[in-house]
């Protein structure tokens, strides 16, 4: 597999498919490489590099390559057409103007699977506007769902649109190597766009558009409520402890909600008329919430009573929770000055074929000579491809 780009999109891709076995060879700028390895920078008074990219790059090879040299253009060619797939998120239009575009890569491998990733895709008025995930989360119609109705519409904490957008190509990959029985695979173009991606997330987006249509006005922000599930799930909130900490419960049918009530000191509340039904308890949804206990004492009840409620986890939360502990979802691996870090592990969990992690993110065109000799190259042809700046 051959990875072109730079950032998140690809990168996270292509991870997965290195993850559980893919060898994956990752295109970079010799200037510099891929600007993920700047990124939140892990101890960077000693020049190094950052954690997002030992986990984005994990199991990837490096090699470095000018794709404005002609020489450097060879070589791609050359990896591509050894490829199953090559993942790539620059501009569209790029890869054709460097001569690299799925028509010319598929040329002398007609079974290559492309998968292409961008802000709008392939086709249409916007195609060849910049997209980055931030705004694909606005024009997919996260943003305007996010939030409280009084604030402005908040950035969420991950780069979600990369993502998902990511996800897809993914999937969008693994379909085309494996099409439906009966079907004759061959190369194709999977055109990820990102804002797509997103929007294909909102499971009720169907409703919303039927709604709309019809006249009806779009539903905004409603904080850590949802206006779908609400109508069968108040009761659904956060709990917020008496100290700065939260957690999250909810009551999705009739089971959960009658559970809740008999653990509950106010369960006469909801055995009013007006609590009795979903579409009442919506109306009236803030006499279904609990008042204010410490979270300790919440969890237990609602847990005892098999109601689905948990903490709002931090990151400190997960080193110490029995649950990451017991699956393993985060392990500790040798840094490059020897020191240990501790990394996401893979996901998901395969029973025969599980993932792994062999290697973290490489030094930057740590593999180049590696890779190239297995592709033809001599020492001779590297080290003058060295000298003349194209590797």
């Amino acid at each position: 597999m051959l990875e072109l780009g730079t950032l998140i999109a690809g990168s996270f891709a292509a991870r997965f498919m290195g993850e559980f076995g893919a060898d994956v060879i990752k295109i970079e700028d010799p200037n510099g490489g891929d600007p993920l390895r700047k990124w939140r920078k892990l101890y960077p008074k000693v020049g190094g590099t950052s954690l997002w990219w030992a986990v984005q790059a994990r199991n990837k090879k490096s090699v470095t390559v000018n794709l404005k040299a002609e020489e450097g253009k060879e070589i791609v060619q050359r990896l591509a057409k050894e490829a199953d797939i090559v993942i790539e998120n620059f501009r569209p239009g790029l890869l054709e103007k460097l001569g690299l575009g799925y028509e010319a890569l598929s040329a002398e491998n007609p079974g290559l699977v492309m998968v292409r990733l961008s802000g709008y895709g392939q086709t249409g008025p916007y195609r060849d506007r910049p997209g980055f995930g931030a705004i694909a989360e606005s024009m997919g119609g996260l943003r305007h769902i996010t939030g409280y109705p009084h604030l402005p519409p908040p950035r969420i904490g991950i780069s979600i649109g990369d993502s998902i957008a990511a996800l897809h190509g993914v999937i969008g990959a693994l379909m085309a190597l494996h099409p439906q029985a009966g079907q004759q695979r061959q190369g194709q173009v999977v055109d990820v766009a990102l804002y797509e991606a997103v929007f294909n997330i909102d499971g009720k987006r169907r409703a919303r558009i039927r709604r709309v249509r019809h006249g009806a006005r779009a539903h905004g922000r409603v904080a850590a409520g949802h206006r779908a599930v609400e109508y069968v799930s108040v009761p659904r909130r956060q709990h917020r402890d008496r100290r700065p900490q939260r957690s999250h419960f909810q009551a999705p049918d009739e089971r959960h909600r009658s559970r809740r009530s008999r653990r509950r000191s106010r369960a006469r509340v909801e055995r009013r008329p007006r609590a009795a039904h979903p579409g009442n308890r919506r109306r009236h949804r803030r006499l279904a919430l609990d008042a204010q206990h410490r979270r300790g004492a919440c969890l237990a009840v609602l847990n005892a009573a098999d109601v689905p409620a948990g903490r709002i986890y931090s990151v400190a939360d997960m080193f110490t929770d029995p649950q990451y502990i017991a699956r393993q979802m985060l392990q500790r691996f040798p840094w490059q000055d020897g020191r240990e870090i501790t990394l996401p592990n893979v996901t998901p969990k395969l029973s025969e074929t599980p993932g792994e992690t062999r290697w973290l993110g490489p030094q930057l065109g740590e593999h180049t000579d590696e890779v190239l000799q297995t592709f033809g190259y001599d020492a001779d042809d590297i080290a003058r491809l060295r000298v003349a700046k194209v590797i």
